[in-house]
């Protein structure tokens, strides 16, 4: 599958050593259960994840879709949906061809059998937990990392099995070089294995709720150094290492170019991890990690390219086999979207192009060109080509494959093209002014309501795709009955000889002393993935002036916190952002821009990806309580027209104050400055708090009772943005200083 343009050249060896080098056959059988096993996994989730999707899609269209209930809601299962296409749905698909091609590639069977079994069924408990808590508010609002501590702590030893099993097979393989695909494997397990530990760290305070290790500016360093890596470690390196497996089988032809795979990986796998801080231009970020991000993202180009050509020309003389074959088509497409999405990916981390574009649905298009597109289509061409083998029969029709191709082609078009043009309406509608110089359209939602009829559109592109992953279930279902599973499949190779008597152990290009030794390799790709997250992150970290201190900044009030948990549970951060930029679009609309010193008591950040609704860091002191209550209960109320759901419960829900001391040790005991003994005394303040809003809100007519979910909400939203004030000539000269 892979030719060197220059075959090493071995030397003439002496008869005895020739002698010696005859190798003994070896009979083995591939375990192919396990690869059905995960392909079954893959299906099924992925239906479960992108049903979710296309009812959030429809939820933005239409807030009845929200359904009325606290567990159905757009904040609450949104990250069910991301979680689910992701870690379901994309992670079962990277280890269904994992576990197919580690074998082939490395002529054994997998170390473990019962590791094998292990990952499988702890994987999917994890995704049911997910299921379970997602939708029932226990969340810690981590974009790609909202599951809590427990199931945290149970995705590393399941990825130590992953990790423990895959390593095992490698050191007990048959044939020595360790082709590219491995290499994309081995960084994917360390980099994920790194960057979950670190976004992690979190100490608990009950069973199902944490407080982030770090907070403000550098919880949002962590977690985009994260979320970024996620996308790159999760959803592009392991899928890179099955393209460079599947592409060159289904097509018949070796790899295009050796030595551009060398370059692709290490050049990748270095950039890479450096580009995290373009999802936070323009905001507190200190501007040394914003350009460091910039710059990284913008070299990225080249690897990924370099990535994306070797797969295309690996189809030269090819083409009319693509015409033919379904899986070809599903591949030339997955292959593109991967090379377009890392295309926008370094000009949406151009500073002039992300001021347009950044908060709104030009990302949610962008980001679903690579998982509709990259991630989809690859996983669909992998299962039609597998099932066919694992089964021992030929595909049931490649009629329903090539309808189903369409279908998803249609679905990404009709999903992408109405977000780009929706996410280019709100970026130039927030930045307009008139003639007169003022805003073009204060009111924010003006911008929402112009769009959506895109959401529409997008909501009937989620229904096309769908529709074709059920084909391809009911096609996969067919070929398995016109079949029978080859559970184990033989196999025959020659042992592995020591390296003393093996004539082709030595010499070859110079990367081939890397492939041959799995540790060094691993040793090589932990340090190219480290360097970039250590020079961003420690002097974040130890430098204070990179977070300069703000004396009128004071920590939340028990019954504050309180609150800021509960909007955490219902998910508002997925709609709102908390980061005020300091553009004159921004301030006029917004208020003073967001200073760094502001978040320093925020475990976790909230600054969102994402303006469904309008940014919310100056709402503290903007409305009455009364305005706050009555947009809770019936959005439109106090905004006609909104795509906002009502929160009926929050009036119904009494405040939960078993926790409330814990929280306050906890926080403390991370560097929270509240007086000592205030653990005791947190229940009693947040009850006279609490007293004092509902008397408030009695002298405007409004009764309702001081332990209700909603007053701690309302007491969070009137304290947001208000420890610092701004003199009048001091907001005039800063508003001047962001145009």
């Amino acid at each position: 599958m892979q030719v060197d343009p220059q075959p090493p050249v071995v030397a003439p060896q002496p008869p005895q050593v020739l002698k010696n080098a005859v190798k003994a056959v070896d009979t083995f059988f591939y375990d192919n259960k396990i690869v059905r096993n995960f392909g079954i996994a893959t299906v099924f989730w992925g239906i479960a994840g992108m049903l979710i999707g296309v009812i959030i899609a429809f939820q933005l269209a239409r807030p009845e879709v929200n359904m009325g209930t606290p567990y159905t809601t757009f904040g609450r299962i949104r990250p069910l949906h991301t979680n689910a296409v992701i870690f379901a749905f994309v992670g079962n698909g990277i280890f269904t061809g994992v576990y197919y091609s580690l074998q082939r590639l490395c002529k054994t069977r997998m170390y473990s059998d019962l590791l094998s079994k292990i990952h499988f069924w702890g994987w999917q408990l994890i995704i049911v937990s997910a299921v379970i808590t997602l939708p029932l508010g226990f969340t810690t609002s981590k974009e790609y990392a909202e599951l809590e501590w427990p199931i945290d702590i149970a995705i590393t030893l399941i990825w130590v099995v992953f990790g423990w099993n895959m390593f095992g097979t490698i050191a007990k393989r048959r044939e020595r070089h360790l082709y590219v695909g491995i290499w994309f494997y081995i960084a994917t397990f360390l980099t994920v294995a790194v960057l979950h530990i670190v976004n992690s760290m979190e100490v608990p305070v009950s069973f199902m709720k944490s407080y982030s290790l770090y907070a403000g500016v550098q919880d949002a360093l962590v977690q985009w150094w994260y979320g970024h890596n996620a996308v790159a470690f999760f959803l592009t390196t392991p899928y890179l290492g099955l393209m460079y497996y599947f592409l060159p089988k289904a097509a018949g032809r070796p790899v295009y170019s050796y030595r551009l795979s060398i370059i692709h990986f290490w050049s990748l796998i270095f950039i890479y991890i450096w580009a995290g801080p373009h999802h936070l231009l323009y905001t507190a970020l200190p501007d040394w990690a914003q350009s460091l991000g910039v710059a990284f993202s913008v070299m990225l180009i080249a690897p990924s390219w370099g990535g994306m050509i070797n797969g295309l020309l690996t189809l030269r003389g090819a083409w009319d086999k693509v015409r033919e074959e379904p899986v070809l088509k599903f591949m030339v497409v997955a292959v593109t979207a991967y090379g377009m999405a890392t295309f926008e990916g370094p000009m949406l981390s151009l500073k002039n192009v992300n001021a347009i574009a950044h908060f709104t649905d030009w990302i949610v298009a962008h980001v679903h060109v690579g998982a509709l597109g990259w991630n989809g289509f690859l996983t669909f061409a992998m299962l039609y080509w597998l099932w066919p083998r694992l089964y021992k029969t030929e595909l049931y029709s490649k009629r329903l494959a090539n309808t189903h191709f369409w279908l998803g082609t249609l679905g990404i078009l009709f999903y992408a093209i109405p977000m780009y043009w929706a996410g280019l309406t709100q970026g130039l509608m927030w930045k307009q002014f008139n003639g007169e110089g003022m805003l073009q359209y204060p009111n924010f939602l003006e911008t929402v309501l112009q769009i959506v009829p895109m959401y529409y559109l997008r909501g009937i592109g989620g229904v096309l795709y769908l529709s074709g992953v059920f084909l391809m279930m009911f096609n996969l279902i067919k070929t398995a009955q016109t079949g029978s599973l080859l559970a184990n499949e033989k196999a025959q190779a020659p042992a592995l000889l020591p390296v003393a008597q093996d004539p082709h152990a030595t010499g070859g290009h110079w990367h081939r002393w890397i492939e041959r030794r799995p540790v060094q390799l691993s040793i090589g790709a932990t340090i190219a993935i480290l360097i970039g997250g250590a020079i961003e992150m420690i002097p974040t970290f130890l430098v204070k002036s990179n977070v300069p201190t703000i004396a009128s900044v004071k920590p939340y009030t028990s019954l504050e916190l309180e609150g800021r948990d509960i909007y955490i549970k219902e998910g508002c951060s997925n709609c709102h952002t908390q980061m005020v930029r300091p553009f004159r679009s921004e301030t006029e609309r917004y208020g003073e821009y967001s200073k760094a010193g502001e978040f320093v008591y925020d475990r976790p950040f909230l600054w969102g990806s994402k303006r469904t609704g309008p940014d919310l860091h100056r709402v503290g002191g903007k409305y009455p309580h009364s305005w706050h209550y009555n947009h809770m209960m019936d959005p439109t109320s106090m905004s006609p027209g909104s795509i906002m759901p009502p929160y009926p419960w929050l009036f119904e829900n009494q405040i939960d104050y078993s926790n409330t001391g814990a929280k306050i040790r906890v926080l403390q005991k991370l560097g929270t400055p509240y007086p000592v003994g205030y653990d005791q005394q947190a229940v009693a303040d947040a009850q006279r708090q609490a007293e004092g809003i509902a008397n408030e809100l009695k002298k405007e007519e409004i009764e309702v009772k001081s332990d209700k979910e909603i007053v701690a909400l309302i007491a969070y939203l009137q304290r947001l943005g208000t420890d610092i004030k701004v003199k009048p000539e001091q907001a005039t000269t800063a508003t001047a200083g962001a145009q």
